[in-house]
C-alpha cells in the first residue's frame, strides 16, 4: 500500500505560498515518515485546499476561511493511523 500523499493547493496570486509551506511543515513535523509526500501545488484564484490521497479535507471557499492545524492533523490521523496520539492536538 503506498504511503499517504497530502496536497496543499494555494493561490500564488494571493501570496498564500508561505501559508501552504507552513502547513506542510506542521504536517511533516507531526507525521514524519508516516506520510509519503506533502506537495505544495499552485492553483487557481482564491484557492486554498488540503487533500489527502485525492480526498478534499478542507477548502477555504467551502469551509469559510483558512484551516487550523488541529482539525487538519486530526482528520489526517483518523484516516492514516487512528491509534496515533497527537499530544496537545487531541485536547
Amino acid at each position: 500500500m503506498p504511503a499517504p500523499r497530502v496536497e496543499i493547493h494555494f493561490c500564488p496570486g494571493c501570496r498564500w505560498q508561505a501559508r501552504a509551506a507552513w502547513m506542510a511543515q506542521e504536517l511533516l513535523t507531526t507525521f514524519g515518515d508516516a506520510l509519503g509526500e506533502v506537495a505544495i501545488v499552485p492553483a487557481g484564484s482564491g484557492i486554498f485546499e488540503i487533500h489527502l490521497d485525492g480526498k478534499l479535507l478542507h477548502s477555504r471557499k467551502r469551509d469559510g476561511g483558512f484551516p487550523e492545524t488541529k482539525p487538519i492533523k486530526q482528520m489526517i490521523r483518523d484516516r492514516i493511523d487512528p491509534a496515533r496520539g497527537l499530544g496537545h492536538s487531541d485536547r
